[in-house]
């Protein structure tokens, strides 16, 4: 098992941190490291996986206390119990510090910079897919400009968690945590526009809404069945593909890293809910070194550039359309039961502009709105006939049922077996 994401430092990845979206103090990651020390196993191993903090347990801490985790249930034997107590104080003081800044991946500006109205989108999805719907916002709305912000679903829920980021819109394909922070009265009422015509299971109440609806596929190079090997149509096809063939595929399977990204972490978890299946496979994979990755586009590019065979549970809406990318790579939804995810919407308490922010999801879920978002953005509507004509199509429900998997323990025990599956010899 290899993670890109820490293997290359990011260093591909355009990275900074944003001092208008600085999160308010973090008790998350500095209160693990000391329970690290301090508590029985389960919850040390719950520290040391970097989610044993904060109300959720789900906040990602800075990476030199999560480091500082990690070490410490190691230590612990060596160290004299008079100092347990000190690093117990050390831990809370550290949990009362400044804040860390937001992890922001890529931002843009869009529209007039003397525009009178200005909203903050913190979204999850790339600039490139979402760019189209911004511009023809600000074309409908030359009165409002946008600061369109990308980051990864863990750092936008640690941030609206902990109530601070002044950001008028979060979109995020991490179901579980958006639903989390709707469900903790972290979200305001949207306007009635945006919920009308919305059917029952694509919104929550009065705070979130859906926006778009994406299986999570298998994505196979073509390269990857030269000499005439079958398209592996369901997961049993993909475990004896990978096992008929382990020097083919060796390195060069990719997925998400379930610790690192919170779309990934729902993708298997509805996975080992929905199949049997989904563990076999997992260790198959581990087995053949598969490597771990933050976003479905760059397991995409790495598809594209020939260093992956397979992508594992990537969003297919990312996919390319053009010949090239088809000519390259096909895109399979699996037959046993693909997991179909909602992008979801919400305007957070801290909203400066609440009322621009409705006007945009109002825009958003338009007509015009959704005509960009199939057409230029690449992404799937929200459209219940899907499911009738896809049968395969699992649905992840839109309900508090998700916030199961967000317990402490169960993400831990979670983490813990699959981090086994890819520690194979």
């Amino acid at each position: 098992m290899r993670n890109i994401a820490a293997a290359a430092g990011d260093a591909d990845r355009l990275r900074m941190t944003a001092a208008p979206l600085a999160a308010a103090p973090r008790a998350a990651a500095p209160l693990a490291a000391v329970l690290a020390l301090v508590a029985p196993a389960p919850a040390a191993a719950a520290a040391a996986g970097g989610m044993a903090g904060g109300a959720a347990g789900v906040a990602a801490g800075g990476c030199g206390l999560q480091a500082l985790a990690r070490l410490l249930p190691r230590l612990r034997p060596f160290l004299p119990p008079f100092l347990l107590p000190c690093l117990l104080l050390v831990g809370l003081l550290l949990a009362a510090g400044p804040a860390r800044a937001l992890e922001i991946e890529a931002e843009r500006e869009f529209g007039a910079a003397g525009a009178p109205l200005r909203i903050t989108v913190l979204s999850t999805t790339d600039i490139a897919v979402f760019a189209p719907v911004l511009e023809g916002f600000i074309a409908a709305r030359p009165d409002v400009a946008v600061r369109y912000v990308v980051a990864s679903s863990k750092e936008i829920f640690a941030a609206l968690d902990q109530g601070s980021a002044p950001v008028d819109v979060v979109i995020s394909s991490a179901m579980d945590l958006q639903m989390k922070l709707a469900n903790d009265g972290r979200a305001q009422p949207l306007p009635a526009a945006v919920l009308g015509g919305r059917p029952s299971w694509a919104r929550w109440r009065d705070t979130l809404v859906a926006v778009a609806q994406e299986p999570a596929v298998i994505l196979v190079s073509r390269a990857a069945l030269a000499g005439g090997l079958p398209v592996p149509r369901t997961r049993r096809d993909l475990i004896a593909l990978l096992r008929d063939h382990p020097e083919r595929f060796r390195g060069r399977i990719g997925t998400y890293d379930p610790q690192v990204s919170g779309a990934g972490y729902l993708f298997a978890t509805q996975d080992a809910r929905l199949g049997e299946t989904f563990w076999r496979l997992a260790e198959v994979m581990g087995r053949l070194d598969t490597r771990l990755y933050c976003c479905s586009a760059e397991m995409i590019d790495a598809l594209v550039a020939g260093d992956l065979l397979v992508g594992y549970n990537v969003l297919g809406s990312y996919s390319r359309n053009d010949a090239a990318f088809r000519d390259k790579v096909i895109l399979v939804e699996p037959e046993d039961f693909t997991v179909t995810l909602l992008r979801t919407a919400l305007i957070p308490q801290e909203a400066r502009n609440p009322a621009a922010a409705g006007a945009f999801l109002t825009y958003l879920l338009s007509p015009t709105g959704q005509d960009l978002v199939r057409e230029a953005a690449g992404l799937p509507l929200i459209d219940h006939a899907a499911y009738a004509e896809k049968p395969h199509l699992r649905p992840i429900r839109l309900d508090p049922g998700l916030l199961a998997h967000l317990d402490r323990r169960m993400r831990a025990q979670f983490l813990v077996e699959w981090q086994a599956a890819m520690d194979q010899p």
